[in-house]
This record gives structure tokens, sequence and C-alpha cells, in this order.
């Protein structure tokens, strides 16, 4: 008895535009047993377009939960892998900045002008590179000769790049070098130009013995992994 009258308002349902899916939940039956009873209902078009609606919202919106969960998911593994990797690290010693350093130098400066200078256009890096010097060779800010190098697209934004990475080093953009402007030409547009602040060029004054010695760092590194 109690299936004639969950298969009857199955079919109430149904003509009232209900999906087999929203039936079954709502009459606690398996959707087998909703799409028999019901076979026989002909919805009209706009119950139709409705259902299919219903269904393409409902995909989606499953979709945007699923996206979010990922998301999620994302960035607690980045956070994790960051609160790891900084536990991991730990307070560096005169040693670690000096090997970090020397490391940075071998990748980033010159090698061939027998003058000390790295560049870089990581903010970050910069102020590492700046007070990695201060604290292992003594190196006062004011020893420190710096200049932006960026394409030429940007000739526009001259003092405001001073300006910024001013605030990045703590230098007087008034003692800042001339910024060189490089022409190789852009094919496409950027939608971050006005986030772009070009490379950073750190040399030091005098240089050739500070050069030297990290050359001499990087034959080291060189010979003591071997």
């Amino acid at each position: 008895m109690s299936k004639i009258i969950e298969r009857e308002k199955a079919i109430i349902l149904r003509k009232d535009g209900k999906s087999i899916k929203f039936i079954a939940k709502e009459l606690g039956v398996s959707r087998s047993s909703a799409s028999l009873w019901c076979q026989d209902v002909r919805l009209t078009l706009k119950q139709m377009k409705g259902l299919h609606e219903s269904m393409v919202k409902g995909s989606y919106s499953g979709r945007m939960i699923g996206a979010k969960m990922q998301h999620e998911k994302r960035i607690k593994r980045e956070k994790d892998a960051e609160i790891a990797g900084i536990i991991k690290i730990g307070k560096l010693s005169e040693r670690d900045l000096l090997i970090a350093l020397t490391a940075l130098y071998w990748g980033e400066g010159s090698k061939r002008k027998r003058e000390f200078f790295i560049v870089n256009s990581d903010p970050e890096m910069v102020k590492f590179i700046m007070k990695a010097l201060e604290k292992i060779f003594g190196i006062e800010k004011n020893k420190f000769i710096v200049g932006v190098g960026i394409n030429i697209i940007h000739k526009g934004r001259d003092e405001e790049l001073k300006e910024y990475w001013s605030k990045v080093t703590g230098i007087s953009p008034e003692r800042f070098r001339k910024t060189i402007f490089t022409k190789t030409r852009n094919k496409k547009n950027y939608s971050n130009f006005r986030n772009y602040y070009g490379m950073l060029r750190i040399n030091v004054e005098k240089s050739i013995g500070l050069y030297n010695m990290m050359m001499g760092l990087v034959k080291g590194l060189i010979i003591g992994l071997s």
C-alpha cells in the first residue's frame, strides 16, 4: 500500500515539473524506482527548460564548490610548506649567510668585469644581498652605488622607478646612477606594466678586493662540493 501511495506522490511531483533526483530524495526511494513510476508523465516544454536550467546551475555550482575546495587545499599546502621551510632554515649563522651570498653572486653577479656588482629584480633579494654585505663585510650604505635597468617603454616612469627602489634600499634617489633604458622591442602589451620596476644593479665603491674575494668564495663552493 505504501508503494502505491509513494508512486502517486511521485507522479504528482513529476507533473509539477520536479526532477527524478528531487522526487527520489523527497520520497526516500531509489532513482530507478522514481524513474519507473514517472516514465509515462510527459513534461511541458517550460518544465523541461526549467529542469535543464536547474541542472546546468547545479553543475556550475558544483564546479565552483569543487574549485574553491581545490584552491583552499592548494593555499594550505603552500602555507604548510612555507612554515616547514622557515622552521628548517631557522636563524642563519654568519657562515650560512656567506654561503647564501656566494651562491647568489655565482648566479647573478659579475664574473668578467673586475668589480663587484650584482643585478636582480626581486626587492626581497635586493634587501637580502645588501644586508648580507653589511653583516659579513661591514659595507656601509653610503658605499653602495645603485642604478635601475629597464626597457625603454618605461622611460616616462624614471622618477617613479627610482622612488620605488629608494624605498627598498634606503638609498636616496639623488644618489642613483642614470637609469639604463634598453631598446629591446616588446611585441606584446603587459597588464602589469605599472607594477614592474625593472632590475636594480648593486655596485660597491672600489670593489676590486671584494670582487676577488667573491670569486674565491665561488671557487670554494665548486671545490667544496667535489
